[in-house]
């Protein structure tokens, strides 16, 4: 090649030194040669940079039935138990809400919409939530953050084997149901009739599940359940006047969206009948219910973000046992009991969590 080239050159210019144009051919060779390779690199450039996309940080879908006002408690319990796991929300996770603000026919379309998103989880605030959740996706996991019975709802196959892609915490919703009509039974020791408010709408299973827990419990109390079906917020002054004709003493409050949309109305229903009442949350109590008796729901939410830790670091739903409360507390309102002539006696108070004076 070498003598090719002093060929050519001697070839282009003989009226010139034979080595010159020898030169500037090795010379305009090399130049193509840099040339050459600096396209290349350039070329080059933005397939390195496509290479290095950043990663997308994890989305968490949570999903709640509830009025924004109740659950924020809940909602900054969850995301202080991420943060005690090191996650921080807006740098290494977030978190898209949808809240159906106590209308649980808006769920399945909230739950759907979480699938669109492609949520790396989804979190469920109670039983409604859960079923819609598992109805719109069988591939995302469901952490269910405080569900009553998930068996017998058909969300899970059993606790210690949930199957599928749900997984998370139990209320054990049944057991509670009849340990809170004996504590209305003790503090009413008369007490023969009882009224039950509860929504027999299939999508509010764990209402349903609680109106045929109590049936036993109350056999072995001798109490006669009176079934009181609330659907809406407007059927509560006529199920309170239901109560009135049937001469019940008490009112169980089952767990429902449409119940825990209205605790301060039914509460005050209650004081307005006089009917010694109770539900399985404190807030109850707080809104002027005589007792709430049931698990801590916050603590249940901290916990719930343990499931989703696991999860997002690659732990599959079906190998997460269901986990059951550990934490239970007793409210009682001596004012609401004062205004309805309920006598607290003092064995039911040291046993109470809370009392509100």
């Amino acid at each position: 090649m070498g003598g090719k080239l002093l060929t050519d050159c001697h070839e282009n210019d003989d009226s010139i030194s034979p080595f010159r144009p020898c030169s500037t051919g090795v010379m305009l060779m090399v130049g193509r040669l840099v040339a050459n390779v600096l396209a290349l690199s350039l070329l080059g450039l933005p397939l390195a940079v496509g290479a290095q996309q950043p990663t997308q940080v994890p989305r968490i879908g949570l999903l709640s039935s509830f009025l924004p006002s109740d659950s924020a408690g809940w909602h900054e319990a969850f995301r202080q138990g991420l943060r005690d796991l090191g996650w921080v929300e807006g740098k290494n996770y977030s978190i898209e809400y949808r809240i159906a603000e106590g209308r649980i026919e808006r769920l399945p379309d909230l739950a759907a919409d979480l699938v669109r998103l492609k949520v790396d989880v989804i979190v469920a605030s109670t039983t409604p939530e859960s079923l819609a959740a598992k109805r719109a996706t069988r591939t995302i996991p469901i952490v269910m953050a405080s569900v009553g019975d998930p068996v017998a709802t058909g969300l899970v196959e059993s606790l210690a084997r949930p199957g599928g892609n749900i997984t998370g915490l139990s209320q054990m919703g049944p057991d509670l149901a009849g340990k809170r009509l004996a504590l209305l039974k003790e503090m009413v020791p008369k007490l023969s009739r009882a009224a039950v408010l509860w929504d027999p709408n299939p999508k509010d299973a764990s209402s349903t599940l609680t109106w045929k827990d109590l049936q036993l419990p109350a056999r072995d109390l001798g109490v006669q359940l009176h079934s009181l079906e609330v659907r809406s917020r407007d059927e509560f002054g006529k199920a309170f006047e239901d109560a009135t004709r049937a001469r019940v003493g008490a009112l169980v409050v089952a767990p429902s969206v449409v119940n825990a949309a209205n605790l301060k109305r039914i509460a005050d229903l209650a004081v307005k009948h006089r009917l010694p009442s109770i539900y399985h949350r404190r807030e109850f109590a707080e809104a002027g219910g005589l007792a709430g008796s049931g698990v801590d729901r916050s603590d249940m939410f901290r916990r719930a973000a343990t499931y989703v830790d696991k999860i997002l670091k690659g732990i599959k739903p079906a190998d997460l046992p269901i986990e059951q409360p550990t934490k239970f507390e007793l409210v009682l309102n001596l004012k609401t009991a004062r205004a309805i002539g309920v006598r607290i006696t003092p064995s039911l108070l040291i046993r109470a969590d809370h009392v509100i004076e």
